[in-house]
């Protein structure tokens, strides 16, 4: 989990007055990924916690981040607020089409360096990987009963769009466009294809040195 305080940040994205996103969808999702992965790498103790202590790190640590958002004709559907909201959003949902938008963003941590110069610590932490990935996705026609039941299932309440494609929320869902893992959350084919390119970025400069 990243220390993000991802609700202050959302608010930030938003106009004060409208509460509408001052910025397009994939711009918001990827703002909200790179925000979670800067706030991972910049907290060492949280790192440290995860490796299991000071003994023995590596050099470099990649720091993931990911955030999904649905997009309904350009209005940003997140988690719902409350059950009544969750109910809001399907209905909204329900017989259209949306898109669901995935950021991924990747941190490079340094972890042991023979410099302590203040001006070469941001070369310790930086952004490596900053990408976007979009599905398509298509409801079928939802009766007022099934989003009731669903929604009281509980599986709406922490899922962007107020579903999960991987659980229940996949017998609403008529067809898809696209990445299933970029519905469900995590796209895996771009995430190993960053980590790749990334890797290999290193490694060549490890060459060189």
């Amino acid at each position: 989990n990243s220390p993000l305080d991802e609700s202050k940040l959302q608010q930030e994205l938003r106009d004060t007055d409208t509460g509408l996103p001052l910025i397009k969808p994939t711009e918001y999702v990827q703002t909200l990924s790179e925000a979670k992965a800067k706030a991972m790498a910049e907290d060492e103790d949280g790192i440290l916690n995860t490796l299991g202590g000071s003994n023995n790190l590596p050099e470099i640590v990649l720091i993931i981040g990911s955030d999904t958002i649905v997009d309904l004709d350009g209005t940003i559907l997140e988690k719902p607020t409350s059950k009544q909201n969750a109910i809001e959003i399907l209905s909204k949902l329900s017989s259209n089409w949306h898109q669901v938008h995935t950021g991924l963003a990747i941190y490079m941590v340094q972890l042991s360096s023979s410099s302590d110069k203040k001006e070469e610590e941001k070369e310790l932490k930086k952004l490596v990987s900053l990408s976007v990935t979009t599905a398509n996705v298509k409801f079928g026609s939802l009766s007022s009963n099934t989003i009731e039941r669903y929604v009281e299932t509980g599986e709406p309440m922490d899922k962007a769009g107020a579903y999960g494609i991987q659980g229940i929320g996949g017998q609403l869902v008529e067809k898809i466009e696209g990445d299933y893992f970029t519905i469900m959350g995590l796209p895996m084919r771009q995430l190993s294809l960053e980590l790749a390119r990334v890797i290999s970025e290193i490694q060549q400069k490890e060459n060189e040195s």
